[in-house]
């Protein structure tokens, strides 16, 4: 069957759609929904009773069911790229506050009911937390320089070489003479891949990488959304 076009018809691009979708509270409304339509359709299932012969073997296979479901939902977080919707824009602004907004309650977390909300979830606070996680892998990094000072000293040595670099570059005049400047900056390149491979930076790179992800993915998929504005209050006939 095919359909006329209309011409009133109206296409709102995706990103857009979501903006008013996130400013207007839906997305957490749709987040609140699908947690209680998990957990009704799954007491509804747990209070169906067969044959009175397998009752007693239902709470066991319920709470395999249970635990094989919560396993894949958090595979599926394996899955995910969360940086997928992430934006330039989501640094300009202020930094979300710590307590309140990024930790939260004990109220605020709770276990996604399907993969569908943990994708949900995690696409939408890392877009609300991305200064959050930025500064929490920088804190990772540091610990990491920290257990291992080698690599912190030789983070500090190439810093200091491409510093020297600048200031000789100013002082002599480097620019009028690009060969030269071309075979220092070659040398000092390589002097600071080496330095870097010998002091094993990329070792606390991957550590703090590897933590920050996984407390990013972690803190993403189990916080409940919440609303990222304040509505304004229905106004009220006089």
């Amino acid at each position: 069957m095919v359909f006329a076009s209309n011409p009133l018809a109206l296409s709102v691009p995706e990103p857009a759609f979501e903006s008013w979708l996130r400013d207007s509270g839906y997305l957490e409304v749709l987040d609140h929904n699908t947690s209680a339509t998990t957990t009704t359709s799954s007491s509804s299932s747990s209070s169906f009773t067969g044959d009175p012969s397998t009752s007693a073997a239902t709470p066991a296979s319920g709470f395999f069911v249970s635990l094989f479901s919560r396993l894949a939902i958090l595979f599926s977080l394996l899955t995910l790229n969360p940086l997928s919707k992430l934006a330039a824009e989501d640094f300009a602004g202020d930094t979300p506050s710590w307590s309140r907004a990024f930790v939260g309650f004990s109220g605020s977390y709770s276990f996604p009911s399907s993969s569908a909300q943990a994708r949900l979830r995690v696409h939408e606070n890392v877009k609300r937390y991305a200064r959050n996680y930025a500064y929490l892998f920088i804190l990772f990094f540091a610990c990491a320089l920290y257990q291992m000072p080698i690599a912190l000293v030789g983070l500090i040595s190439c810093l200091a070489i491409w510093d020297f670099f600048k200031y000789f570059n100013d002082r002599w005049q480097l620019d009028q003479y690009p060969i030269t400047r071309q075979c220092l900056l070659r040398l000092a390149q390589c002097v600071t891949a080496v330095i870097l491979i010998y002091s094993n930076v990329q070792v606390a790179l991957f550590c703090a990488l590897s933590v920050s992800y996984a407390s990013m993915i972690l803190h993403a998929a189990f916080r409940k959304l919440t609303p990222a504005k304040q509505l304004p209050p229905v106004g009220r006939g006089r």
